[in-house]
């Protein structure tokens, strides 16, 4: 059967193929004494909390079960409406607000409605593979720019104002990013819009870890931009909520028309269950613990990153949001007679039971140097990794 060629153009999620083979080595190492230890899935080890669960029981008990309209439940665009105004003190109308089944799917509306044939969207390198892919499903060429520690891994207007043609059609940018952890300056990310602008391209921003900012600096939206921002978001990291599938796509007023009909077509609606539940993400008891949780991330993120650096896996910028460190393996994969962080990526998962994700998947700009740890794993993992890392290390 002939495969489309839209379809071979997208490259194997190479993270997964790590987790299959870690995965496979952890059903023969449970029984003993030294599990794997998983720090390799940008998951977080929290789960929805109680007020959440306890939506989520009761829709299913009401049986509010059915269809919602394309767009979500007005009440939910409202309350996302709200968590802008009270968090980042910036005017989101619920009309602009698109409730989507993850923030998969907002990119992929999102790609869709803005994005023709053989447009070419500027991305940094490194970046989120599965956002270069959504470009290249929607039939345009995602063009990764290569950016260094010393810009924080983040592309810059200038970078921005280098790579436009004539064929460019916008930027693809995340704040904070993955696999990095770092966020653009809202001033250079001003600058960047601004250059988009001149040229009447699109500016798209990844923000679904923007509610695990721990630098005030950097956590704040790219909606107080401009209205034209578009802004991609999701419940699965800062309100814990991964396989529920819900997240939300912030638009124009002019392209939600266009969004809603795609979503009708491919989608009909976001999962009503996991809607309603989340509603109660925005209770204060709810908020208060996402609080807490988001210092734990931080305080494991302080803990683990000076650790990491001891050992010579050097993480050259700190991030200053989500759950990642972004880390040269170099040296250290030479002390084990190896080269690159794919080879090492295999290596640490065979001889030390922990699996991290090598750099291949996102981007070509160094990354066979640098593995991504996430640190969305308890402490306790993260404790017991460091010590089998030193192990390893002799």
């Amino acid at each position: 059967m002939r495969i489309s060629s839209r379809a071979e153009k997208i490259e194997p999620f190479y993270v997964m193929e790590v987790a299959k083979a870690a995965g496979a080595l952890a059903r023969e190492v449970a029984a003993t004494d030294r599990p794997m230890i998983f720090l390799n899935i940008g998951e977080p080890d929290f789960t929805a909390p109680p007020l959440v669960q306890e939506a989520a029981v009761r829709a299913v008990r009401a049986g509010a079960t059915q269809y919602t309209q394309a767009t979500g439940l007005d009440l939910l665009r409202e309350r996302i409406s709200d968590w802008y105004r009270q968090r980042f003190n910036v005017e989101v109308p619920a009309r602009r607000i698109v409730i989507t089944a993850g923030a998969s799917a907002a990119l992929q509306l999102a790609c869709l409605a803005l994005i023709e044939a053989g447009d070419e969207i500027l991305l940094p390198d490194p970046s989120y593979p599965c956002n270069r892919h959504f470009v290249t499903a929607a039939e345009g060429t995602a063009v990764l720019v290569p950016t260094t520690a010393a810009e924080r891994f983040q592309l810059s207007a200038a970078k921005v104002e280098a790579a436009w043609t004539d064929r460019t059609r916008g930027v693809l940018l995340a704040s904070p990013s993955n696999p990095t952890g770092t966020s653009i300056a809202p001033d250079e990310l001003r600058r960047i819009h601004e250059v988009v602008a001149r040229h009447g391209g699109i500016t798209l921003i990844d923000e679904i870890y923007l509610g695990l900012s721990h630098d005030d600096l950097f956590g704040q939206t790219a909606l107080a931009i401009d209205d034209q921002v578009i802004s991609i978001n999701s419940f699965s990291k800062y309100f814990n909520m991964t396989g529920w599938r819900l997240g939300w796509l912030v638009v124009p007023d002019a392209i939600v028309p266009a969004v809603e009909r795609l979503a009708q077509n491919l989608f009909i609606c976001a999962s009503t269950v996991a809607q309603y539940a989340a509603l109660a993400c925005f209770e204060a008891e709810s908020i208060v613990e996402y609080e807490r949780r988001r210092a734990e991330f931080k305080a494991r993120r302080d803990w683990f990153i000076p650790q990491l650096n001891a050992l010579g896996l050097t993480v050259p910028v700190v991030p200053d949001g989500a759950f990642y460190a972004w880390a040269d393996c170099s040296a250290f994969a030479r002390k084990l007679g190896i080269e690159g962080s794919w080879d090492f990526a295999f290596e640490v998962m065979k001889r030390a039971h922990v699996a991290v994700t090598p750099g291949r998947d996102f981007g070509t700009a160094e990354t066979a140097r640098f593995v991504r740890f996430s640190t969305a794993s308890s402490m306790a993992h993260l404790e017991e990794a460091i010590a089998r890392l030193k192990t390893l290390a002799g």
